[in-house]
């Protein structure tokens, strides 16, 4: 009788084919919630999360303002977003090209290296009269110090540091140049070698690169402009651009 007594006292038993459909209903509610806040993003908090990461995103830390000026609707518009932090990097290579061509004018070579900030960075602008003699890659030895002045500079930040040759389009064919791209690469590879072994940057952080006459800056049709598209280009790349970059 008491075991009788103790049977039915259990309590009823659920349907096992409740716990399959609980399982499944708080699936799809996690689902739909998760989709829900992908599909929306809080521009306040979206902003204070910038504003604790500009500092490290630019080339000069220190960065406190956001970057992401609230909408009217609690969105950001990417787009947006992404001109923005362009402009403000820019702004940031503008000032650091700036404080590096008074520099260069304290060093008295403003006349030598032509300094310019283009969209790939700041360009150090040494025209190949300044460190090769015509027709050779080796870098002359009173070009040496205006070359150590350029990559002390370049060693105040962390970017990468990209060297760039260029020829005219008057054609070489010697033993050791069958082309201007050799002559070009050459150059650029020697200039690379320096800032590595004289101005102690990082291996790293530098690239060379020779494009021959194919990249020219003004007009081979005169002596002036050959001039000027003979030339080799130390460019501090900004970072944006840099992250694309192979490593």
């Amino acid at each position: 009788m008491n075991r009788r007594l103790m049977q039915n006292d259990d309590p009823p038993r659920q349907a096992p084919w409740m716990n399959t459909y609980a399982d499944m209903v708080t699936l799809l509610l996690c689902f739909f919630v998760l989709l829900f806040a992908m599909s929306i993003l809080n521009a306040k908090k979206f902003q204070a999360a910038i504003s604790s990461l500009q500092g490290a995103f630019g080339i000069m830390p220190g960065a406190t303002q956001p970057v992401v000026p609230p909408s009217s609707e609690g969105l950001f518009d990417p787009q947006e977003l992404q001109a923005q932090l362009l402009a403000e990097e820019m702004a940031r290579m503008r000032a650091l090209g700036e404080s590096f061509r008074e520099e260069l004018e304290k060093a008295g070579l403003g006349d030598k290296v032509r300094l310019e900030v283009e969209e790939r960075g700041v360009v150090f602008r040494l025209a190949d009269t300044v460190l090769f003699d015509i027709g050779k890659a080796d870098i002359r030895p009173e070009a040496r110090s205006v070359l150590l002045t350029v990559g002390n500079l370049v060693k105040k930040v962390d970017n990468p540091i990209r060297v760039e040759g260029h020829t005219d389009n008057w054609p070489i064919s010697t033993d050791k140049f069958p082309s201007n791209w050799e002559l070009s690469t050459a150059r650029a590879t020697n200039v690379v070698r320096f800032l590595i072994e004289e101005a102690g940057i990082q291996p790293e952080r530098l690239q060379a690169a020779g494009y021959g006459e194919y990249h020219p800056i003004d007009s081979n049709d005169t002596p002036e402009g050959r001039q000027r598209n003979r030339r080799v280009d130390v460019i501090l790349m900004r970072p944006s651009l840099s992250a694309a970059e192979p490593h």
